[in-house]
């Protein structure tokens, strides 16, 4: 018989198959379980779409009565762009809720728990918590702060040079890690770099190796209105309002790609959430080339940060490196 565990788990894996269609709103799976054992699967559809529960209960009916159902957070209780899924829930007559997290929103925050267990709804709170939390991160951060999620994207080779002393740099990694960057992409909701990259490289930042949308497109000063990356968002001035406007603009999370400088500066602010690092088996081998941050560093080995490495993959020849903040 399948545990919460088991069943947290799957839903788990329904809300990363969503993860870059659903933004604002947080990518979330559900499974609804009925007396009989049978199974519903639910994922929250694009904005204005289905929730997650709500999908669940649509491919169950009637079936739905004196079921379990499984959401990695809270239901909603609030009408925003659908109506509250508490509702539906109490309505449909199931008999247990187990959920990931509490919602941090502040149109919810455990008052969609209340209103399940009020209707005399069975509701278990904190299944694979840690597990989910990691999961919806930058939309907890979001929710919790107003800004949005930092992911700093970088790519070097093995000793630390992202491009040639004559700025030449396509390309130092291969496909598969291209493609793996096209994903971070299509996962974001906004993508930035510096206007010196875009008279530079004159990129697009667009999706075209992975599936999924395109990101907003910031440049961090002002691109000459033929650049592939127009249309753009134009900002300037200190990157902490930089985050808040966007964090208002409804972007959970944005990819920081570059360059050197934009990268020296959210890392020596402390403003970067996640450190995503592809390494190709080739050396520059000189101290001439690009480094990965231009601007002062650390004056002593005591001030070098440190961070925790939390994933390593293989793609193609590169190596993929994830670093979050060590945790307090």
């Amino acid at each position: 018989m399948a545990t919460d565990e088991t069943l947290m788990r799957r839903a788990m894996e329904l809300a990363a198959a969503v993860r870059g269609s659903t933004s604002p709103n947080p990518w979330v799976g559900a499974v609804l379980v009925t007396p009989a054992g049978d199974a519903f699967d639910g994922a929250t559809a694009p904005p204005g779409g289905p929730h997650a529960e709500i999908a669940a209960l649509d491919a169950a009916g009637d079936a739905a009565r004196g079921a379990t159902v499984y959401t990695t957070l809270e239901p909603c209780c609030h009408t925003g762009r659908t109506g509250p899924c508490t509702n539906a829930l109490i309505a449909a007559g199931v008999a247990r809720v187990v959920v990931g997290i509490e919602d941090p929103d502040a149109n919810v925050r455990g008052q969609g728990i209340t209103q399940l267990r009020d209707a005399g709804i069975d509701v278990a709170v904190g299944i694979l918590a840690d597990e989910v939390a990691a999961q919806l991160a930058p939309y907890v951060k979001h929710r919790d702060t107003g800004r949005p999620w930092v992911v700093l994207k970088l790519a070097a080779t093995l000793d630390g040079r992202t491009a040639a002393p004559d700025g030449t740099s396509q390309w130092i990694t291969g496909e598969p890690a291209r493609a793996d960057a096209h994903r971070l992409r299509a996962e974001s909701d906004a993508v930035l770099v510096g206007a010196g990259t875009v008279r530079t490289d004159d990129p697009s930042l667009t999706v075209r190796l992975a599936d999924g949308r395109d990101p907003q497109r910031v440049v961090l000063g002002h691109a000459p209105a033929e650049a592939k990356v127009q249309p753009a968002l134009e900002l300037e001035g200190d990157l902490s309002a930089v985050l808040d406007n966007l964090g208002q603009r409804g972007i959970v999370q944005l990819l920081v790609e570059g360059g050197a400088t934009v990268a020296h500066d959210f890392h020596a602010a402390r403003l970067v959430d996640r450190y995503v690092v592809y390494l190709a088996p080739a050396f520059a081998g000189g101290d001439d080339g690009r480094p990965l941050f231009a601007g002062p560093g650390a004056a002593t080995i005591d001030d070098v940060w440190r961070g925790e490495i939390i994933d390593v993959a293989r793609l193609g020849a590169d190596v993929r490196v994830e670093v979050a903040c060590s945790p307090a």
